[in-house]
């Protein structure tokens, strides 16, 4: 029983992960209000789902830890200024083999 509900919850958040890729682009976010905005492009990786792709030297990959909630703006491909603002909660953090120098950061949608 236990493992349904597990694997259920994995595709619910896979397809809520397609269903975000599908509609923006990528995310900016401020860890407090007088800290500088990060941008970074969204990304759908088929182990971690909604991850986005952090330079292991950033200053934001040592601020970000699992668990923090944030109000995250996602923002549409292409010219249009339209965005939404989603609250988000950081699900993980690895390094990735592929990406030399990068750290992927999963994140997963609160309240959409």
């Amino acid at each position: 029983m236990e493992e349904r509900t597990t694997l259920n919850r994995l595709a619910e958040r896979k397809s809520d992960s397609r269903v975000i890729i599908d509609k923006f682009y990528s995310v900016q976010f401020s860890l407090n209000d007088m800290g500088p905005t990060y941008l970074f492009k969204l990304r759908d990786f088929p182990v971690n789902g909604l991850s986005i792709l952090v330079k292991e030297d950033s200053s934001v990959l040592k601020e970000l830890k699992v668990g923090d909630i944030l109000d995250m703006e996602y923002n549409t491909p292409g010219l249009t200024d339209s965005s939404k603002l989603i609250k988000t909660q950081v699900s993980s953090k690895n390094c990735h083999d592929r990406f030399t120098g990068h750290s992927l950061i999963g994140l997963s949608i609160i309240d959409y």
